[in-house]
């Protein structure tokens, strides 16, 4: 008989992420070969797991056509070599995706109907471009004036948050998005995120093969200087530009999760377990507050306060999104518990994928702090949209961190 189960994040990987388009490293790359990866880096890496006993496969993507549709959780398995008995699925939630992945298999975990399960996403944003698949929204969106004719486009979002609070100035945002390229670079020099990358084999134009390691559209030369020069693309003399926006990303993430029963079983070594998830929405021209209220639905699902978060993964969709939750809940810019490896403004926001990139970062940061017991993954989602999941780490040992 089912049993009410525990949910566990047993591993994740991801491929390096690309800058999208024609320069991009992953050009000539299929989104589903970028999937195949991640799947065969997790299993390979978690040897101990009998493939036939994961119960599904879950894979996001936000434009599901061409290499990225066919009900892709199920191809990608096929691909991926795992047994025929082991079906799959697609799932979409714009940039929650990876994350919404996660959780529907953690909510069949939890009911104890799945032991294992995989769950992840992809965005190949050169090949499949947001807003440019066979897409068509109802009319009456527009004729009902439901939503903005420009709430689909996420810069336009951004800027009307620089609108809305004025404390949200360009300056703190320009320092914001140079913070995530210097920590990012500071966590690659020190081998902080290589560990979680899979190797992708690339052609380039001329059939040149290549080998992506890491990610591509890191800028650790920025300097507050450099990004006051920047346009504002959105908006003329706007706010928000370039250097304050996640790039345009290729890339996928993929997760191992596992019950109760199968950890016992199996041996397995949990690296977080999920404590609580919200999703909530919010007027889709100010998309990017979304994670403010699915945040608070999370903290009060799991009992805790802000002030029980110590360690934060917020993807940087743009640097003003983070900046709005952390003065919400009265977090400095500049807090240590913040995108400690740096985010997406950095290493890039392949829109589906991004959710489970939080929850490795998160989850190799669980590992180095035993003085922490909980963590927070949380991102702004289009349509208006939020999406928080609470993490508990194995590690703690409740002894406070020693400053040096």
């Amino acid at each position: 008989m089912a049993e009410i189960s525990d949910v566990y994040f047993i591993d994740g990987m991801r491929t390096p992420f690309g800058r999208a388009g024609e320069k991009g490293m992953y050009w000539n790359t299929r989104a589903d070969d970028l999937v195949v990866k991640t799947i065969r880096g997790v299993i390979e890496r978690n040897p101990d797991v009998p493939l036939d006993r994961i119960d599904d496969v879950a894979i996001a993507a936000t434009t599901q056509e061409g290499d990225q549709g066919l009900t892709l959780g199920r191809t990608a398995a096929i691909l991926a070599g795992l047994p025929q008995s082991v079906p799959g699925f697609a799932i979409d939630r714009m940039c929650a995706g990876a994350m919404t992945s996660v959780t529907t298999m953690a909510g069949s975990i939890g009911m104890g109907m799945y032991d294992l399960a995989l769950a992840g996403g992809v965005e190949h944003m050169g090949r499949h471009p947001l807003g440019g698949g066979d897409t068509d929204p109802n009319p009456r969106f527009l004729t009902e004036k439901l939503v903005s004719p420009d709430a689909l486009n996420m810069g336009i979002t951004a800027e009307r948050l620089h609108d809305r609070f004025p404390a949200l100035t360009k300056e703190r945002a320009d320092r914001f998005g140079m913070r995530s390229q210097h920590k990012a670079q500071a966590a690659y020099d020190a081998g902080k995120l290589q560990p979680d990358l899979v190797p992708v084999a690339v052609t380039s134009a001329d059939g040149a093969w290549g080998l992506a390691t890491e990610d591509e559209g890191r800028r650790p030369e920025t300097t507050m200087a450099g990004l006051a020069q920047l346009k504002t693309p959105f908006r003329p003399h706007g706010r928000v530009t370039a250097g304050t926006s996640s790039p345009l990303t290729d890339g996928a993430t993929m997760s191992l999760l596992a019950g109760s029963r199968a950890v016992t079983e199996l041996g397995l070594t949990p690296k977080m377990r999920l404590v609580s998830f919200a999703f909530a929405g919010v007027q889709p021209e100010v998309m990017g507050i979304g994670p403010i209220p699915s945040t608070e639905k999370a903290l009060a699902r799991a009992g805790l306060s802000i002030d029980d978060i110590g360690l934060f993964e917020l993807n940087e969709a743009f640097a003003v999104q983070v900046l709005s939750l952390l003065d919400h809940f009265g977090i400095s810019d500049d807090d240590e518990r913040v995108n400690a490896w740096g985010g997406a403004i950095a290493v890039g926001h392949p829109l589906a994928a991004s959710g489970v990139r939080l929850m490795i970062q998160l989850a190799a940061q669980f590992a180095e702090r035993p003085d922490v017991r909980y963590g927070l993954t949380a991102m702004c989602v289009g349509l208006g949209q939020g999406g928080s999941v609470i993490w508990e780490n194995p590690h703690y040992t409740g002894k406070k961190k020693t400053k040096k």
